[in-house]
This record gives C-alpha cells, sequence and structure tokens, in this order.
C-alpha cells in the first residue's frame, strides 16, 4: 500500500486495509511516500519486497501525481488501484472510489446553506452514497491480466 504519512486519514486507511488484507490472508507492506519526490524510491522499495500489487490510499498529494504513480506501476510491472477515476485514464488498472461531481455538488449545496446563514457546525456530515469503478482493460493486458466479466460487468467506465 502506498500513502502518505502526512496525511490525517492515512493511520485509519492503513488500519482498515490491513484488518482486509489479514481476512484474506494476504500480506501487507505499507510504503510511505510524503510527495512526488519519494515516489520511485517508494516503487523501487515495492520491488524489493517483492509486491505484486499496489493499494494507493486517497491523498491530495498522491493524486496530483496520478500520471507519475501509472507510470511508474506500469514499469514495476504492478497493477495499481486508485481511488479517483482519473487514476486509471492515467495508466492505473482500476480506480475505485467516490464520484466526485457528486461530492463537488454536495459542497456547493453546504457551501449555500453557510452563505444563507446556516451554522457550520449546526450541518451533518455527509458521506458519499455514489461510488464508481473504472477499469483500464488497456493496463490488464500489458500486465497479462484477465479481468472477470463480472467485474467488467459491474464498471462505471471501462477503458479499451
Amino acid at each position: 500500500m502506498l500513502t502518505n504519512p502526512g496525511n490525517p486519514g492515512a493511520a485509519l486507511g492503513i488500519r482498515e486495509t490491513e484488518a482486509a488484507a489479514r481476512s484474506l490472508g494476504l500480506t501487507l507492506h505499507v510504503v510511505e511516500a510524503r510527495g512526488a519526490e519519494d515516489l520511485d524510491r517508494a516503487f523501487a522499495g515495492m520491488l524489493k519486497q517483492q509486491a505484486q500489487a499496489v493499494v494507493i490510499l486517497p491523498d491530495p498529494i498522491l493524486a496530483d501525481q496520478s500520471t507519475r504513480t501509472a507510470a511508474l506501476a506500469a514499469k514495476y510491472r504492478l497493477p495499481a488501484v486508485g481511488e479517483a477515476r482519473n487514476f486509471a485514464e492515467a495508466g492505473g488498472l482500476l480506480a475505485y472510489g467516490p464520484r466526485s461531481e457528486e461530492n463537488f455538488r454536495r459542497a456547493a449545496f453546504l457551501v449555500d446553506k453557510i452563505l444563507k446563514g446556516s451554522k457550520p457546525g449546526d450541518l451533518p456530515v455527509e458521506q458519499p452514497s455514489r461510488f464508481e469503478l473504472v477499469i483500464n482493460l488497456k493496463t490488464a493486458k500489458a500486465l497479462g491480466l484477465t479481468i472477470p466479466p463480472s467485474l467488467l460487468q459491474r464498471a462505471d467506465q471501462v477503458i479499451e
């Protein structure tokens, strides 16, 4: 797993992913990158640990490096999973996460309420309700992977 330790949500993401990995009988190695300057070292570390895939935890700094991260994953022949659609569009194997357009709409709705006088502390905390799955078949083919038809049918977008 690639994570930015400077992200306040990283610890929770690591705990949750470790629990999921244990339940699947997988070994999880956490590799840290605080920014673009750490990515080459992080991927080289994955190679040393004989990683078979990489999950990239949500982080604005890492998201800004989607193209570079996808290129490094391809260089090291690692299937890579990210959160945002642009990661799969940049060459990552797949992306699964909240629909950013929906989050932006909800943010605008909340800003409107605040501008009309609502106190931010009185507004309910909202969690995303719509998620999207984007699969990059070009990347799958380059890695020699076959994506099950059942997963392709569930995808919101398939990049061919």
